[in-house]
């Protein structure tokens, strides 16, 4: 099995063993059927966004393969991601934990109209990886890089921030929590500072990066910011 193709098999289980562990222990019982929802949506998106990407684009499933804090050659970003990364671990837990104690009471379509939320920010995704082939999970310049200013790019200049945004929403509501939604301001908060630098970064080391700038004037949310 070629070694890209066995290294995605290999983070995708670890993603499910991970997550599931997040969920059901925290929750402390099987019996939480908006958890199971939400990892079926997930990870069918997630898959289906990966396929795409394997067939049509191997550079850029290896490049985003490459993530985390440690992948991070900037200090500030290595710092960023790793706020990030326990955010994120805390809207696993956290909704998990109000499971268990019933503090939250979700209609049921709300968790259903969160899971549709999730699925079409993967498609948001879809449609950016679709466009942009240097789209990395680590801010860097590859070699022959270039500006891309097409497709949600010519919207905004961050449309996988504005995608994750969305995705981080609606993940304490699918898994059947108001509380969960407190998370979202500091996740956000991460996003808007990752943004920061790396815009930072893009204007000193990406030629015509400036000039997209003038063109593209919004960073997440169109005719806002």
């Amino acid at each position: 099995m070629p070694s890209l193709e066995r290294q995605t098999i290999v983070s995708f289980a670890q993603f499910i063993v991970f997550a599931a562990l997040l969920l059901f222990l925290p929750a402390w019982t099987l019996a939480y059927w908006q958890a199971w929802l939400f990892l079926a949506v997930f990870m069918l998106s997630s898959i289906l966004t990966t396929i795409y990407v394997w067939r049509k684009d191997p550079a850029l499933l290896e490049r985003r393969l490459r993530g985390g804090p440690t992948a991070e050659k900037e200090p500030i970003q290595r710092v960023i991601q790793t706020f990030a990364s326990i955010t994120i671990l805390a809207l696993f837990v956290f909704p998990a934990i109000d499971h268990r104690f019933h503090w939250s009471d979700v209609p049921v379509s709300a968790v259903l109209v969160a899971e549709v939320v999730i699925a079409f920010g993967f498609y948001l995704i879809y449609l950016v990886f679709k466009e942009n082939s240097y789209s990395a999970a680590t801010v860097e310049i590859a070699p022959g890089q270039s500006v891309v200013s097409t497709g949600p790019y010519a919207i905004v200049r961050h449309p996988m921030y504005s995608s994750a945004l969305l995705l981080i929403f609606a993940m304490p509501i699918a898994l059947g929590s108001w509380w969960g939604l407190l998370l979202f301001p500091p996740f956000a908060a991460v996003i808007v500072w990752r943004l920061w630098e790396e815009e930072k970064f893009l204007v000193n080391r990406l030629p015509g990066y400036a000039a997209y700038q003038k063109k593209v004037p919004y960073r997440l949310l169109p005719l806002i910011w």
